[in-house]
């Protein structure tokens, strides 16, 4: 009986096909189907939650169809030959010239690729770069969630590319309890070929459903798909990039939260292998290694401690991650320590000059009406003039100071935020995504710009344009270490041996150019490069320093567009701040009236200043700032606004940088005993300074 049916199926697939080979392919709505005349074959609909339909178009035998941000390649029976996985929705499909040719759109771009022999699986002939865009990642999954459960059988064996479709059908074999069936199932998802993201959503829910050793296999498959695709643990990945790729720490962060530390380990390590500079890596790997302690696996906890240690290499001035965040902390408080101690120093000049300068304005027409009836003359009275040339210097210091850490501060806020430009931290570089996105960041023509758009067309495997940006950075030891690959691609050994060891002898720590040269470098890329990309030589990615100096130029290049165009300040562009840069012009303008000041000689009262009650009294209550005309004066000044600043964040007035926080009891200690120290100091000048002044009163 059994047999007689299935010769009855296999003869009646056999009468559909010989019928559908000179079928034609419609698509009326969104259903597509197969008639031969008036007699309709097969059919199928899509939901219009997986985005537009393109085609069909025929070739060879097998029909195209765009769905979404896939492609169909389907056989004269309806059945799925390949799916071609695609970054962007379709948009035209073409079979002209005996090719198929599709073009997909972005947000604000197009482009266009070659889909391969179906027969070969879904192979795209150029390179794809997925946007962090989870609607185009997470496809496959949200198709499979849209199949209702009655249906899913028959979604599994039209579509038998789709895994997830198998993994529902293992799911419920599971909750049926038979086993050998949802084996089965399993076994059929991981058969698929997958784009990386969609292997760690199924690896998710392999997990989930308790197939630990499937989901370890799917892990795996999507390290070697990423790296297949030009991902490299050397480039960061930001929270949402992470995401869109799967949400593999937001799944770590599932099972700590559930205790089960073993799956974790597993996770864990890809993200170490793939993506170990992602946002939020530091905190997950401290989390982890507590984790560790906490079960007596001390020696795990110090190793992962150690590699987020190794990850601070490369990063702006190597302190790691939160790099930028603790650059602009610890300028903040640089500022307020400046601000401070320039104002205390006015403060108290201004005290021991106020009678003084009251008494030889009284001619002029006053203190204040004297600007307009003798401008000239009043400005040689103003309070900076009475001071000795020695604290005029000091003021005129505390001024650049302010000057420079307010440049600073708008540098660190304008780096910051655009090295976290999304074009930056994707994993990758290259692709029409990234392209679109590159032009909004106003890149400077500056070598370290010409590595990384040299590195993008060299990933998407335009030698020859590659060539000719990587030309526009003669000595960058990176860029050389990439043309050495170019040259290794093209056959010239003898020529890229020398390149990579030019580019090793100007940077002696530049890993890439060390593995390429036999060395065994064991940083995250290079064991990364020997393990997913054997035999094949290794690119040099461009660090955060370089990719700061790209996208905004170093502090000092931004002190001197400052100085150049005042006005630009007020300007800042992206991470800036408008009032930081009211700030900056009025700290530049104090600068330079303390600076013409310096020019103007002393009026003839200055002789009889004296030490009034109320600057004696600003000396002993601000340190250092009744001492500015010896060196020691503005160290002691210094001293004690940089200690008073780093304690302001108590108030919660500002936020403190991670490394000095106020509220841990050890820095909180040494701060307050600087602050201590310089009132200590302070009162032994100023006992000093009164004992001499009433032993030269006496002798008078």
């Amino acid at each position: 009986m059994r047999r007689g049916a299935r010769a009855r199926t296999v003869l009646s697939l056999l009468v559909l096909t010989a019928g559908a080979a000179g079928a034609d392919a419609v698509l009326e709505g969104r259903t597509l189907s197969f008639e031969d005349g008036d007699r309709r074959l097969w059919s199928r609909t899509y939901p219009g939650e997986l985005g537009e339909l393109t085609g069909p178009v025929t070739l060879d035998g097998s029909t195209y169809l765009g769905v979404g941000p896939v492609v169909y390649a389907l056989g004269a029976g309806g059945q799925v030959q390949a799916r071609y996985d695609l970054p962007g929705e379709v948009t035209a499909l073409d079979a002209g010239g005996g090719t198929v040719r599709v073009s997909t759109r972005g947000e604000d771009y197009t482009e266009r690729f070659t889909l391969g022999d179906p027969r070969e699986g879904g192979r795209v002939q150029e390179r794809v770069v997925f946007p962090p865009d989870p609607g185009v990642t997470g496809w496959l999954a949200r198709a499979a969630e849209l199949v209702p459960e009655e249906d899913l059988a028959r979604a599994a064996v039209q579509d038998p590319t789709n895994p997830f479709l198998a993994l529902r059908e293992a799911r419920a074999a599971a909750g049926r309890g038979d086993t050998l069936a949802s084996l089965n199932a399993v076994r059929r998802g991981l058969g698929n070929e997958l784009p990386f993201p969609a292997w760690v959503d199924l690896a998710a829910g392999l997990d989930a459903a308790g197939f630990p050793a499937a989901a370890d296999l799917a892990l795996d498959r999507a390290r070697r798909d990423a790296a297949a695709r030009g991902l490299d643990p050397e480039i960061s990945v930001s929270r949402a990039a992470l995401f869109a790729y799967g949400n593999p720490s937001g799944y770590v962060g599932t099972l700590l939260s559930q205790g089960r530390l073993g799956r974790a380990e597993a996770w864990m390590r890809y993200l170490r292998e793939l993506h170990p500079r992602f946002e939020g890596g530091p905190a997950l790997y401290t989390r982890y290694a507590a984790l560790l302690d906490a079960q007596g696996r001390g020696g795990e906890a110090e190793e992962w401690r150690q590699f987020t240690r190794s990850l601070r290499s490369g990063t702006l001035y190597n302190l790691g991650a939160e790099g930028p965040r603790v650059v602009q902390g610890t300028l903040r408080l640089v500022t307020l320590a400046l601000l401070l101690a320039l104002g205390a120093a006015l403060l108290t000049l201004t005290l021991r000059v106020w009678r003084a300068q009251g008494e030889d304005t009284r001619p002029l027409g006053g203190r204040w009406a004297s600007w307009v009836r003798h401008p000239l003359s009043r400005a040689r009275r103003t309070v900076v003039t009475y001071a000795p040339l020695g604290e005029r210097l000091g003021l005129v210091a505390l001024a650049a100071g302010l000057f420079t850490a307010l440049a600073g501060w708008q540098w660190a806020n304008t780096t910051a935020a655009r090295l976290r430009a999304p074009a930056l931290n994707i994993g990758t570089y290259g692709g029409g995504w990234f392209a679109a996105r590159l032009g909004d960041l106003d890149l400077r023509a500056v070598p370290d710009t010409a590595l990384l758009t040299g590195l993008a067309a060299q990933l998407d495997g335009d030698a020859a344009t590659a060539r000719a940006r990587l030309a526009r950075a003669p000595g960058n030891a990176c860029a050389l270490n990439n043309l050495g690959v170019i040259a290794q691609e093209r056959g010239d050994l003898p020529g890229a041996r020398e390149a990579f060891r030019a580019a090793f002898a100007a940077r002696p720590d530049l890993a890439a150019a060390a593995y390429n040269l036999g060395l065994p470098p064991t940083t995250p890329e290079t064991v990364f490069q020997r393990t997913y990309r054997p035999g094949e030589p290794r690119l040099c990615a461009p660090d955060d320093r370089s990719l700061a100096r790209a996208v905004g130029g170093d502090l000092s290049v931004s002190l001197a567009r400052d100085l150049r165009r005042p006005l630009s300040v007020l300007t800042p562009g992206a991470g800036g701040s408008v009032r930081l840069g009211w700030a900056l012009l009025a700290a530049l303008a104090g600068l330079f009236v303390l600076a013409l000041l310096l020019l103007v000689p002393r009026p003839p009262g200055a002789a009889r200043l004296g030490r009034p009650p109320l600057h004696r009294l600003a000396a002993l209550l601000l340190p250092g700032s009744g001492l500015l005309e010896g060196a020691w004066g503005g160290v002691l000044l210094l001293a004690w606004a940089a200690a008073l600043a780093a304690l302001v964040p108590l108030t919660g007035l500002i936020q403190s940088p991670a490394f000095l926080d106020p509220a841990q009891p050890g820095v909180r200690t040494v701060l307050l005993t600087l602050l201590a120290g310089t009132y200590a100091l302070n009162l032994a000048a100023f006992v000093t300074v009164e004992v001499r002044a009433a032993r030269r009163r006496a002798r008078d």
